[in-house]
């Protein structure tokens, strides 16, 4: 989602290449005639949906792919950039839905290119993903809403993925995931403290403030105790695909079919990925405090929490929902054009936010743990 450059998410640079424009992108890096194109909503860099004609000698139809436009700042960062893609590509060897890149015409997974109307010279890197079928969980929350089920597979793809990465992604640029004061890392939390004016008087900015200071007290020097691994470190209901598998007549159900956005990688802790997972299973659920417990559930048969990592998770959802409403006021300054995709969260998180405060931990964890302990006991952590 956002560069860690100085660490100001308003100094981005997002991408603003017109249709024209990435079709002749496409043919250029890699060699594709595109058939049909279509912009897809992004943070804060540029993707497009695009179908390109087979080549001659190939059965007749049409391929599908996401050519995804990184950020002018971003892409300063080539090594960070070529381990998330390296990941996705291990991750798909490993069975795990995630896309790939198709190769430029020079054989490399991406390119460094200019938009050639900017006076400033500034260069995007170019990558050529393969499109990935389904519907993203924030469009089917509704039906999601008598299967819990799916929840559960959530938790168990995001603990199985982290797994994965830690265990077995040797790639020489995995270093650069060593990502220090990136914002969007659970574990700089406290860094919300600059761009909390960006709130204004939002009635519920004395909730952020004081989640801030507890994680400051309570999690921070806690952060030892917890599990390293490399997190993917946004797995919100916009990045995880589902397709129904279920017959047109009874109650639908879902799978998942992919994994989106990988440029928050970076190296953290298990229980960060838990947390963000069960944050962003919230927002659109009908029953947001409880629903934590399915994800939890499904984490824990893969990576079951230690007793401190357990103890640490209210703060964590509430410092993740902090990062997002927080960040998402501060990009919105920056680019109001985008203001509708980027508070996407907002709509229901603030609320969300103020009913877990109101709550109180003890009785969340409560709703939590129960609803996790329906599934079955759970493993012994490491």
């Amino acid at each position: 989602m956002s560069s860690e450059s100085e660490n100001q998410p308003q100094t981005l640079s997002k991408p603003a290449f017109g249709e024209k424009e990435a079709t002749e992108l496409v043919d250029r890096v890699f060699g594709l005639k595109v058939s049909w194109i279509r912009p897809l909503p992004s943070y804060d860099d540029q993707n497009f949906h695009v179908r390109v004609l087979r080549s001659k000698g190939e059965a007749e139809g049409a391929d599908e792919y996401v050519l995804k436009i990184t950020n002018s700042e971003d892409s300063q960062e080539p090594d960070l950039i070529e381990a998330q893609t390296q990941a996705m590509i291990f991750l798909s060897a490993e069975g795990f839905p995630s896309a790939t890149p198709y190769l430029t015409k020079d054989g490399n997974i991406m390119s460094l290119e200019p938009r050639g109307s900017e006076p400033d010279n500034k260069k995007y890197m170019v990558r050529l993903l393969t499109y990935l079928p389904g519907t993203p969980v924030a469009k089917v929350a509704a039906e999601l809403a008598t299967n819990p089920q799916i929840f559960y597979e959530i938790g168990k793809l995001a603990a199985s993925l982290d797994k994965a990465l830690t265990e077995k992604f040797h790639h020489p640029s995995v270093k650069s995931l060593h990502r220090g004061q990136f914002i969007w890392n659970l574990a700089n939390v406290p860094l919300l403290d600059r761009y909390i004016y960006a709130l204004g008087q939002n009635q519920y900015r004395e909730v952020v403030e004081q989640v801030i200071e507890q994680f400051k007290e309570k999690v921070i020097p806690k952060l030892s105790s917890f599990r390293a691994c490399i997190n993917h470190g946004d797995l919100n209901d916009h990045n995880i695909l589902v397709d129904c598998t279920s017959p047109s007549q009874g109650a639908p159900q879902y799978r998942v079919s992919g994994i989106l956005d990988f440029s928050d990688m970076s190296y953290g802790y298990y229980v960060f990925e838990v947390a963000i997972a069960m944050m962003y299973a919230m927002i659109e659920s009908a029953d947001p405090l409880r629903v934590g417990g399915h994800v939890l559930a499904g984490f824990e048969r893969v990576v079951p929490l230690t007793a401190a990592e357990r103890g640490a998770l209210f703060l964590l959802v509430c410092g993740r929902f902090a990062q997002s409403l927080v960040i998402a006021a501060h990009t919105a300054l920056a680019y109001p054009h985008n203001r509708d995709y980027l508070l996407v969260t907002a709509r229901t998180g603030w609320r969300h936010l103020a009913r877990m405060a109101e709550a109180g931990q003890a009785a969340v964890e409560q709703l939590w743990f129960d609803t996790a302990r329906t599934y079955g006991p759970r493993g012994d952590a490491d």
